[in-house]
């Protein structure tokens, strides 16, 4: 059965760990979903958070692949119930003086922000859950997106879960 798999992950912060872990994937066809990665309070270490969707068996797989590479200091396939996650989206909507008020609201509604405002467009920034992303998505038609970009998935496990990704000694 194909689920959807949250792989955390420290690596070396150094130039090509990102690509050796993408070339991995590419390699052996895997998808990702979504990747995020950045610094850690180590300057020398990055969290890298993938989403992936497949099988037990591939993650099995993969965990093992990943786990062989030398810029992987520790990796964590966390589960859906053991995790805090967060994206961050921002959204430029065509608003004019008619649909503004209404825009305004939505953001308003799901706890987002405006963050620029022209005489045409909206900028939005909302933070949340995937789920809470799309919802805002799927209450604005696509006619009225002029532009959008999301960061992807990042995520900690929660407290007493026993998966948290701790920093090495």
């Amino acid at each position: 059965m194909i689920t959807r798999h949250i792989v955390s992950m420290l690596v070396a912060n150094e130039a090509g760990a990102l690509s050796r872990v993408v070339g991995l994937f590419s390699a052996r066809g895997f998808n990702i979903d979504s990747l995020n990665v950045a610094p850690t309070q180590d300057k020398t270490i990055s969290r890298l958070t993938l989403v992936t969707y497949c099988d037990a068996h591939l993650m099995e797989q993969i965990n093992k692949q990943l786990n062989k590479l030398i810029d992987v200091i520790k990796l964590v396939i966390i589960q859906e119930d053991e995790l805090i996650n967060r994206e961050m989206m921002m959204v430029k909507i065509v608003a004019d003086q008619k649909t503004r008020p209404m825009f305004l609201q939505l953001a308003e509604t799901f706890r987002s922000r405006v963050v620029d405002m022209s005489p045409t467009t909206l900028v939005i920034e909302i933070t949340g859950s995937p789920r809470k992303l799309d919802a805002f998505l799927a209450m604005i038609n696509d006619k009225d997106i002029r532009e959008l970009a999301r960061t992807g998935v990042t995520g900690v496990a929660v407290t007493g879960s026993g998966k948290c990704l701790e920093m090495p000694d």
